[in-house]
Formats: structure tokens, sequence, C-alpha cells
């Protein structure tokens, strides 16, 4: 059975559990070992609490685990998937995957551990009452407590403020009230009881709000503020061993976040973090969190040698030979070992085998010849072993729990002489797939769907397959071996001749895949389209009928064809004709392989960036198919890309020919042989020669062009906001977040919302996650306000869609989400966008 708790995933995770994803075997270096020592010596524990990637106080998380080497942790209620992407067009759930590894990569830098709930994040909510309507909040907070029961934080410490709502995005407010309420809540056997057969109720001691002067509204507020509530900590520690702060190791950490764009310099000196107290009493020495909790090793029944023993460990420790601690390591871990089972007891036992192993200079590694296999196959792994002190060590054995398979080594680990060894594994038929676990069922608006109580948390799946390394190690003091058991996943790893050694997970993935070429296939008209399946083989001799389902009243031709592939990862298109119906609707199409009795819908996406690892997920390989009324005027688009985002390829279904602009198209001359040029999501804010274009665009359109920009932030823009547009505009926070709200037709004449398509407010039924985001709210007189909307209860936004004629062309600045509309197939969407694009342009013939 695969081990899936919260506890086993956090155990594992002190033990090198992160080379999963494609990180490197963790190597410690002596300065690592003695700050496991350090660690190994505190038992206390924190839960930051927030809800998006981001939203943590790397700073605070950094001091907590490096300074006061606690087990600190936080607790992200969302994966961060309603968000934009400054890296790439991935959003929605394939931009959780590439948050979750951007949150995992911080926290493996400030030293913290990740967790999750199932919540969805389903875009910026401006009140949490608008976010728990979304979100089911009983199982948020089952979730949350569910981490606390399991993790048992002494203290807690909330990014956001609980009393304020309305105040700052509904999911922050949102994630401080769970918190408060859980604080109680983990301790109550009424609540949630069916997770007590699991874990043990727990209370946290202390609850705190990370408050600061942003919450006071100005820092002379701030420093005239009654601060008798507040546990103040300088958390600017200098840490001389690493040669760095914690300031800069924060740093380092929030770095992380690339697809926000939240690279972050360092900072050094005295720093100070407040701690506002919310439940809980108020620590006697007001500028440490955890007086009053006692953190020694007398907390545990048993546990005052411990102490001792650990303490003397770091007094002798030697920076050059680390290995003359195994004595003293080893005899610390028979000393937990003989503690009666416990918290704790599990925790410190992952560390100081993590210690032992590092002193020894123990190498480890199963690396499977392949990164994936199917159910029913069979994989070779070949296994390294290598002891680079000088203590003796032998490989007794090792094993595949997954698999019930061991085997016998009995060979020595001479000082640094590594072993190689091959092992022919056969995968079951019925062995699991591999995959995002909160992606395997269908997800709603607010919610994912995780039925396994167990994997509920993690930050992501545990290993397709672990093999246990069964060790011997020889304790000169004693004149006697110990026995070491060692837990690694199975990786794959290949030598690129550019980046170097490059490790990806090893997976267990389905015998075939099949997907299509787009998510959405726009029918403008009666024509049939051809749609290309694409079925890749997941093993060899792949044998079966590759079909594609369709909405009934759509004809297809042909109905199947045969598939034949002959080796592994070999691939096959197959051209269908799709024939729409008469009328307009939406509707979707599923590519299916049916092979060996059964039907397989899945397609493989990889996501695939530098800065995190490889991702690989099994998707359904379902798309929209949309049959459209719609027409437009104009055939060539110059495209200039922002943020990443997938218009391109939708205005192209369309039937516009869209040429990616770079420096060489630059110019006016080339400009004009468009019929409009597009600006992508926050090209200002991301384009560093756009202060170098903007002046070409201007006379572009002054010359007759026809310019679409789409939203930009007003914060970091690369051009003053005077020159953004050819007459003035200011750039506001101001966003329309439900995406039902009604829109309200301002200039039913003008003929961006007539010509060549009459817009009605039937087009803006069916918008997804939000209508628009940072409306200009002041703009000249020369710009027309074309729609209007807003969220209840507030002013009405007018500047989503501003449209003015300047010279001989025309300019269209517009912040609806015509980003996330148009790549969901979104009719109305298409429909009007048509109609800024045909602005200007002559009828086709």
């Amino acid at each position: 059975m695969k081990r899936t708790s919260i506890l086993v995933f956090l155990l594992a995770f002190l033990g090198g559990f992160t080379i999963l994803h494609a990180q490197a075997p963790k190597r410690l270096s002596s300065t690592e070992i003695h700050d496991g020592l350090q660690k190994l010596n505190f038992l206390g524990s924190a839960l930051y609490f927030a809800a998006h990637p981001d939203d943590e106080n790397t700073r605070m998380i950094a001091y907590l685990s490096n300074v006061r080497h606690a087990n600190t942790a936080y607790l992200s209620l969302t994966r961060g998937d309603g968000g934009q992407n400054l890296v790439g067009p991935e959003i929605r759930e394939l931009l959780g995957v590439i948050r979750t590894q951007e949150l995992l990569a911080a926290r493996r830098t400030d030293g913290g551990q990740q967790f999750f709930t199932r919540a969805n994040d389903f875009g910026f909510s401006k009140h949490p009452d608008e976010t728990f309507n979304i979100w089911n909040r009983d199982q948020v907070m089952a979730d949350a407590v569910w981490v606390i029961r399991n993790f048992k934080p002494d203290i807690i410490i909330n990014r956001f403020d609980h009393r304020s709502p309305g105040s700052t995005h509904g999911h922050h407010t949102a994630s401080a009230m769970l918190s408060v309420e859980s604080f109680d809540l983990s301790n109550d056997t009424k609540a949630f009881p069916e997770q007590l057969t699991s874990v043990a109720p727990w209370q946290p001691r202390r609850i705190f709000f990370n408050t600061s002067w942003w919450f006071y509204g100005s820092e002379e507020a701030f420093e005239k503020a009654d601060k008798s509530n507040l546990v103040s900590m300088d958390v600017g520690t200098y840490l001389p061993k690493r040669g760095i702060s914690v300031p800069e190791i924060a740093a380092i950490s929030r770095s992380q976040h690339k697809s926000q764009g939240f690279g972050s310099s360092g900072t050094r000196g005295s720093l100070t973090e407040y701690l506002e107290l919310v439940k809980g009493d108020m620590p006697e020495d007001v500028t440490d969190p955890f007086a009053g909790i006692n953190t020694t090793w007398t907390r545990v029944e048993g546990g005052a040698p411990i102490g001792e023993a650990v303490s003397a460990a770091i007094t002798n420790f030697d920076f050059d030979q680390p290995e003359k601690s195994l004595p003293a390591l080893l005899r610390i871990r028979n000393l937990i070992k003989s503690l009666p089972a416990g918290h704790w007891r599990d925790i410190k036992l992952a560390e100081v085998r993590l210690l032992i192993e590092g002193s020894l200079g123990l190498f480890l590694e199963a690396v499977a010849v392949d990164p994936s296999v199917a159910p029913g196959q069979d994989i070779a792994i070949q296994i390294e072993a290598i002891n680079r002190s000088g203590v003796e060590v032998k490989l007794r054995e090792i094993s595949f729990p997954d698999l019930d398979i061991e085997q016998e080594v009995n060979q020595n680990l001479a000082s640094n002489v590594g072993i190689s060894l091959d092992q022919k594994l056969s995968i079951p038929a019925d062995f699991p797939i591999s995959n995002a676990y909160w992606l395997n069922q269908k997800a709603n608006l607010g919610m994912y769907t995780v039925k396994d109580q167990q994997l509920r948390g993690l930050p992501q799946t545990p290993p397709a397959l672990d093999v246990t390394f069964t060790l011997d190690v020889f304790d000169k003091t004693k004149n006697s071996w110990s026995n070491l058991i060692l837990i690694k996943p199975v990786v794959y790893k290949k030598t690129d001749p550019v980046k170097g050694e490059l490790y990806s997970p090893f997976e267990i993935t389905p015998p075939v895949f099949t997907g299509v070429s787009e998510q959405v296939y726009i029918f403008s008209d009666a024509k049939p389209q051809e749609i290309t399946v694409k079925v890749t083989a997941g093993r060899d001799n792949v044998n079966g009928i590759v079909r594609l389902a369709h909405p009934n009243g759509w004809r297809l031709e042909p109905e199947s064809f045969p598939v034949d592939l002959t080796h592994k990862d070999e691939e096959k298109t197959f051209k269908f004709t799709l024939y729409p119906s008469d009328k307009q609707e939406e509707n979707f199409i599923t590519p299916m392989v049916e092979l060996d009795g059964i039907v397989y819908h899945k397609d493989r996406v990889k996501i695939e960036y530098d800065h995190i690892p490889t991702q690989t997920l099994i998707l359904d390989a379902t798309a929209k198919v949309v049959r459209l009324n719609i027409k437009k005027e104009g055939q060539y688009i110059g495209y200039l890309k922002g943020a990443g985002d997938d218009i391109p390829q939708a205005l192209e279904q369309i039937g516009y020919q869209v040429t990616m602009l770079d420096d060489r198209d630059m110019n006016t001359d080339r400009l004009q042989s468009f019929d409009a040029v597009i600006i992508g999501i926050r090209a200002y804010n991301t384009l560093d020669r756009m202060p170098v274009y903007q002046p070409i665009l201007m006379e572009y359109v002054k010359e007759g062009g026809t310019l679409i920009v789409q939203y930009n932030t007003n914060r970091g823009l690369k051009v003053p906001m005077e020159e953004l547009a050819p007459y003035p505009l200011k750039l506001s926070r101001d966003r329309v977040t439900v995406e039902e709200a009604e829109v309200r037709i301002l200039a039913p004449n003008h003929p961006v919302l007539n010509e060549p398509n009459k817009i009605t407010k039937a087009d803006f039924e069916g918008w997804v996650q939000e209508r628009g985001l940072y409306f200009p709210d002041e703009w000249a007189e020369e710009y027309t306000p074309i729609l209007s909307s807003n969220d209840p209860d507030e002013p009405a936004r007018d500047g989503g869609l501003l449209v003015a004629e300047y010279g001989k062309g025309h300019y269209v600045y517009t912040g609806y989400s015509w980003f996330r509309e148009l790549p969901a197939g979104v009719p109305g969407a298409y429909r009007l966008f048509a109609n800024l694009i045909s602005w200007g342009n002559k009828p086709q013939p």
C-alpha cells in the first residue's frame, strides 16, 4: 500500500523526498549537518497560514526555521490557479501545478514545509462572503483542521487579519477566518470525527496575526499604535556558517515565484516583524512567540537524556570530519527509538536518520532507465551506493515495498568506492497511474475533488515507487553493528549537453495517450473542420482503434481509424473531418482509443521550465467545439506577446492570420501591413523594449492602424502612465470579479458594438472567472467608454473598454479578460473582439 499520510510525507520530506519531482538528491554539507543537530534539539512547531502562493512571509518562515530551528510549515489554502502567468500561457489548473512547484522551491530555500487544502483559486474575490459562496467552507475547514491535527503546531501565524472583511482579497480574509476557527475546532472531537481514526485532536497554544504598518495605514500611525499585545522579533539575523542573512534567504525564497514576477532583492541588517496575539496566552517574553512553551526534549516523557546527548554532539561537532559524530548520532537514534510512539519521536527519528546519512557521506540512488512505464510492463532500475566516509558500512538489502520485492546484497561499501546494481521490476497491471492527485477527479469552480483523506493536504503526489536501502553501520565505540534503513524514491535522470545532469520523476503512465491539437474549436460558419487526433504509445505494441466522440447533430468522417504503434513514445496523427450543426451551440468532442478492451481518453501534458521540475500530467482529452455565428473584417493580425496568453491561437481559430511580432517587425512600414496590432496582457509591465516600441505603435495608429491594448497593472509600467496611450488615461486597481455581473451598453450606436456583429446582452453570457481587471478610472474626453459593469454593491466601472480615434487610425484600451474568455471558447467574447479588430477595416469582398 502507498504511504500517503501527511505525517509520513513530512518524514519522507525530511529524508530527501524532494527529489521526487526532479530535484537532485540532497547531499548534506557539514554546515547543514550542524544546523540539523541544532534543529534536532528544538521540539517546537509553527504553521504559517494564508491563501495563495506568495502570500507567505518568507522572512518569518526563514527565521523560525533557520534561527529558531522550529518545525515550520506554510498552509496555502489554494495553489494559485486563478492568477496570471508571466512565464508562459498556462492558466487555471496548469498554472496551479506551476505555482505548487514554485512554493516547494521556496520551501527548499527557506527551510519550511508546504501544505494545501482542496480550495480552488477561482480568481480575485472582493469579500469573504463571495469566497465562501464558491468554496465549500466545511471542506476547506476540514482540510485546515486535518493539517493542524497532523502537523501539530504550537503556534499558528496568520498572514491576514480576520476582522476586516472587504479590505483586501476575499481569499485573504477567508484564510484568516478559517484559521481562527480551526484553532479551536482542531481540538474538538465533535469536529470532523471521521479524521480521528488517523489522527488525534490537537490544541495549538497560540494564534497570531503577522501585522505590520500597512495594516495601520501608515508607518506613522503604526509608530503611535498600542503594541502591548504584540510580539516583536528581529528577523534580520546573520548566519555566519552560511554567509547569508535571514532576509537574504527570504528574498531568494520569494524569487522562486517566477510565474508571478516576484523576483526580490535581499536586504541586510536589523528587521523587525510583529505578531499580534489573536487567541491563546500572551508570551511573557514579548520577543519570543514560543515563550512559555516547552520546546526542549523534556516535553517528551523520557526525553531529557536525548537533549543532553544532542547538546554534547553539537559541542563536539567537527566540521572537517562530520563522521566523528556518528557514534553520538547512533546513540541519539537509539534513545529516540526507545521512546513511546508519538509525534516527536517520529519526526526526530527521520531527522536523525538524515544526519547519520549525511555524516557518512552516503549517496544512495535508484534510477529508472526510462522516465515512465505502463502497468503490466517491465522497467530496468540502476542502483548506485557509495560511502564517502571512513566508517565501515555494509549494504545488506534493497527492497521495493510497493512491489513486495526484496533482494539480498551483502556487500561492503568501502570508503569512497561505489557499487552498482541492476534490478528488473515488473509493474502489476492494476498499479495506480502517476498524476497530480488533485486533478484525478473532476473539479468545480471552488473546490478540487480528492476522495482519499490521506492525500488531502499533501503538496504533491507521493512517488510512484520507493526503494528501501537496509544498511549496517559499524560503531567503533561499541564494537558493534547498527542497522540503518533509508528510503529513496525511484527517479529518472539524463545528461543534457548544456545543462548537465537533469532529474525528472519516474512515473507510471497509461499504455496509450490521445489528444487533439486545440482545446477549443470555433466553427464560424457551416464549413467542416479537420480535427487532428494524436495517439502516442505509452508502451511497445499498441494495436487498437481511435474514435472521436462528437455531439448529436454533428457529423464525422470517418468514424474511426485503426491504430498500430510498434514502439513506446511512437506517435501517429489521424485526421477526422467534423461537420458542425446548423445552430449556434457549445459542446464537446473527446478522442478515444480502444486498446485491449479498455477505452483510454487521457492526454499526456508536460510543463517544462528551467526553474521548476518537469511536470507530467494525465488529463482528460476532451475539447470544446463552438458553432458560432460571427462575421469579421480584416485578415492579418500582428501580436506583440506580453506576459503570455493563448489569444493568437484563439484568433487563428476564426480565420485570422496571426504574426507574432519581434524587434524586426517594430517599424511603421512593417506594422502597416497588418489590419490590426494587438498588445498582449501586461506587455507594458513585462517588456523592457516598450519605451522603444511605444512611439512606433502610436505612429502606426496615427497613420491609420488599429491598435488593441489589453490590460496592464498600474505598478511597474515600463513607460510613464501619461505616455501609455494617445490621450491621457489612468489605470486603477478596479476590477469586476463576478463573471455573471451585468454588462451595460453605454454607446449602443458605436461601430464596435454593431459592425460586423450586432452585440447584445446575450453576448456577455457564459463568461468565465471574471469580467475584467485593472480598468482605467480616469480618461480624456477623446475616449468613448463602450461598456459598464460592476460587482455587487460597488459603483459602475465604465473604463473596461475605451476606444478613440487618433489621427487616421483607431485605438482600443481594454481591461476585459479576453485572455480567459477566448481560449475558453466564449461565443460573445469572440464576436465582440472580432468587432474591435474590424473597426476601421473595410469589409472583405
